[in-house]
């Protein structure tokens, strides 16, 4: 249904026409108001055939390649409006112009079917020659684009490799003796190689998101002091599923960043992930202040906001995502169909 700008483009450019066709086909044996008639008689037909071909012929037989359809019913089409132009033409020779020649009802229809058809398909070739220009510049802004993501993706990679070589500089400067510092070194140092090599795909394998989490549970832990409380259970995970990866550490980083510093309280994280009939089930549970309330995005620009669109994207009516704030607790639930 023609709508807003396009209804108005497209009474535009048939009144232009039917303009055109008086200025050319003007007959000055026949006055300017039968000139515009018999005109304006064509335009209905042609206008009526042109949108039946290219709304409902054009896109239910060509584009399934039925092909006998396609010219079976076309022809129909204006065969039909032919006859009834004619028949209407005829009509009006004897009852509007009150003419005593009666016109020959066969010319009348070659004409028409061969006016209808000339007209009809010229305006659909005119369509598909704007459509098929219009597709090749979306094409070309898409083929720039892609070309531009590729190049950007190439420079993302500069920078991580540039930091492996210089964790590795920095490692072999730390003092042997301190070998708490050299594994913090290299655990972060894992955590980089798998968002850089291992999170290019899609989906990733659950085995290894789940070691993911692991380490960054570890490294986080590091960051906090002793006073926090961090209880991991994650359990019974399922053998070849597939997940989007860094999902879950979303909301792991939340939990740690929003996790609260009580000095005479117990500060606690509760972690639990596990898998059941290729379903995953993970909650986590944060105690927090008062005060403080979750942020949509983190620093890092991945937040819940975004996590929440990139659920919409991959796991559209598959997935449930959950929170409860109880005060002095926070939780987030996320549930998902892995098949």
């Amino acid at each position: 249904m023609l709508k807003g700008r396009t209804f108005i483009y497209h009474f535009a450019f048939w009144a232009v026409l039917y303009l055109l066709w008086i200025v050319i086909f003007r007959s000055y044996s026949f006055s300017l108001t039968k000139t515009m008639t018999i005109e304006f008689c064509y335009l209905i037909f042609i206008t009526i055939d042109y949108y039946v071909i290219s709304d409902f012929i054009i896109p239910h037989f060509l584009f399934r390649k039925k092909y006998g359809l396609l010219i079976v019913t076309t022809i129909l089409t204006i065969g039909i409006s032919a006859w009834l132009r004619a028949l209407v033409a005829e009509q009006m020779t004897i009852h509007f112009f009150h003419s005593t020649i009666l016109p020959d009802f066969n010319s009348l229809y070659l004409n028409s079917v061969t006016n209808i058809s000339l007209w009809v398909l010229a305006v659909i070739i005119g369509k598909m020659i704007i459509e098929s220009n219009q597709t090749q510049q979306q094409v070309a802004l898409l083929e720039k684009e892609r070309i531009k993501n590729e190049l950007d993706y190439l420079k993302a990679q500069i920078n991580p490799h540039a930091l492996f070589n210089s964790l590795n500089t920095i490692y072999g400067h730390i003092d042997k003796n301190n070998q708490m510092a050299r594994n913090t070194l290299l655990q972060f140092s894992e955590l980089l190689r798998y968002q850089l090599y291992d999170c290019g795909a899609e989906k990733v394998n659950l085995e290894k998101e789940i070691a993911y989490i692991q380490n960054y549970i570890v490294f986080q832990q590091l960051r906090k002091d002793e006073q926090l409380k961090v209880l991991v259970d994650i359990k019974i995970i399922e053998s070849d599923l597939k997940i989007a990866p860094l999902l879950l550490v979303v909301l792991i980083e939340n939990a740690f960043k929003f996790v609260s510093t009580f000095s005479e309280k117990e500060n606690r994280i509760s972690i639990q992930i596990y898998t059941k009939d290729n379903f995953l089930y993970s909650s986590f549970i944060n105690t927090k202040e008062l005060q403080e309330q979750p942020a949509e995005k983190d620093s890092g620009g991945i937040g819940i906001t975004n996590l929440k669109r990139r659920l919409e994207l991959l796991y559209n009516n598959k997935y449930q995502f959950t929170t409860n704030d109880s005060g002095n607790l926070y939780e987030t639930s996320l549930i998902i169909n892995l098949v």
